[in-house]
């Protein structure tokens, strides 16, 4: 049997107030979903003003980094190549529609070597989604830290 974590209220909290703090630093309305490991809708905010698509995205970006352990723009890079025609991961968002994302914004949340959610960033441009990302995975390692959790904070998570 394996003890595993689990991510709760309290966290998907934490990490949408600083993905919200980040996304007024860079002056961008963005919409944060957070899910836990099998995908499932914790918490969402979309910011006043934000885009009303954001919801929809931030979520499917959110379960899309949480099923396949991986940053959604990874979709896009190599060695699997862009989601094109003729590359290995072409049409894999047709699999699940309207879950499946596989532009940025979207990473897994990986706590001691194990994906426990993911965190979806919807709003602006990719630079702006994947500094809103990352400043949230910061500050749930800043929280995690002193219980001797380490949280993976690097855009391209892999696992």
């Amino acid at each position: 049997m394996k003890t595993t974590l689990k991510l709760e209220l309290e966290e998907a909290k934490l990490i949408i107030e600083e993905a919200k703090r980040k996304s007024e630093e860079i002056n961008v309305l963005e919409t944060i979903a957070v899910v836990d490991d099998g995908g499932n809708l914790i918490a969402l905010e979309r910011m006043n003003g934000a885009r009303i698509t954001g919801p929809e995205i931030s979520i499917a970006k959110a379960f899309t980094a949480a099923g396949h352990k991986r940053s959604t723009h990874l979709f896009n890079r190599e060695p699997n190549g862009p989601v094109l025609p003729g590359n290995e991961a072409f049409g894999i968002q047709q699999m699940l529609p309207g879950k499946f994302a596989v532009f940025v914004g979207g990473f897994p949340i990986v706590v001691d070597g194990e994906v426990i959610g993911g965190i979806g960033v919807s709003g602006g441009n990719g630079e702006q989604d994947t500094a809103v990302g990352t400043a949230a995975l910061r500050a749930l390692q800043e929280h995690l830290q002193p219980a001797g959790h380490e949280v993976v904070t690097d855009a391209d998570i892999k696992k």
